[in-house]
């Protein structure tokens, strides 16, 4: 039950373009068999970090039956147009993300893009 619950939580969920902050949450079963599935999610709206962590957490955890932990953040510049992705920085609060499993769950999403990341910026 808990990898069919997990497997309905899309992987990457960000905003159509622009640049914002991303936060790479890990989403954890519940159950004893200890599974989790990684999760991109980036918003405009976000002024901090913590804000896209509080709301998509909350969220997931009302559903029902996951426990959520931010393993980091950054920021994504999505130029929707060019068909390009590109992660980098870091989160004052989080961290920094591990941009290469961030980039592996938006090249799921987003397969005809050219996605990039870098450690530097912020």
């Amino acid at each position: 039950m808990a990898a069919e619950r997990l497997a309905k939580i899309p992987e990457a969920d960000i905003d159509p373009s622009g640049v914002f902050k991303y936060v790479l949450i890990r989403v954890h079963s519940k159950e004893e068999d200890e599974s989790y599935v990684d999760i991109v999610r980036g918003y405009s709206w976000a002024e901090y970090h913590a804000d896209i962590y509080d709301k998509v957490s909350g969220d997931l955890e009302r559903a029902g039956g996951v426990d959520c932990e931010c393993v980091g953040g950054g920021r994504i510049k999505h130029d929707s147009a060019q068909k390009k992705i590109h992660v980098y920085g870091y989160s004052m609060g989080f961290g920094r993300a591990n941009h290469a499993v961030s980039t592996e769950k938006l090249k799921v999403r987003y397969p005809d893009y050219e996605i990039t990341w870098a450690n530097e910026g912020y």
